[in-house]
């Protein structure tokens, strides 16, 4: 599996979710409304999903491994620290 782009769709400064990730797996699978949340004692991504008729939350798109979920999560979180990088170093510039 290869991750072919990360689009930081939004960027949210308060509260505990910190963005909205789409990702594009060898261009021919578009995944949408990837999270980028603060836990207790770091970063982490949830996938997509939805609330059942039971109103517990069930994911729509997930890895099936552990080291599919890591590599994911890795290559996602790290696109989300670029993007951080990238727009304080634009806000720089601006003054």
């Amino acid at each position: 599996m290869e991750i072919t782009d990360i689009k930081i769709r939004k960027i949210i400064t308060e509260g505990r979710l910190r963005a909205v990730v789409s990702i594009t797996i060898n261009n021919q699978l578009a995944i949408h409304d990837i999270k980028v949340v603060q836990g207790d004692e770091r970063l982490f991504v949830a996938m997509p999903s939805r609330k059942d008729e039971g109103g517990i939350f069930r994911d729509i798109v997930h890895p099936i491994s552990p080291q599919a979920r890591k590599f994911m999560e890795d290559e996602i979180l790290d696109a989300y620290e670029k993007h951080l990088v990238l727009m304080e170093t634009e806000d720089a510039a601006e003054y």
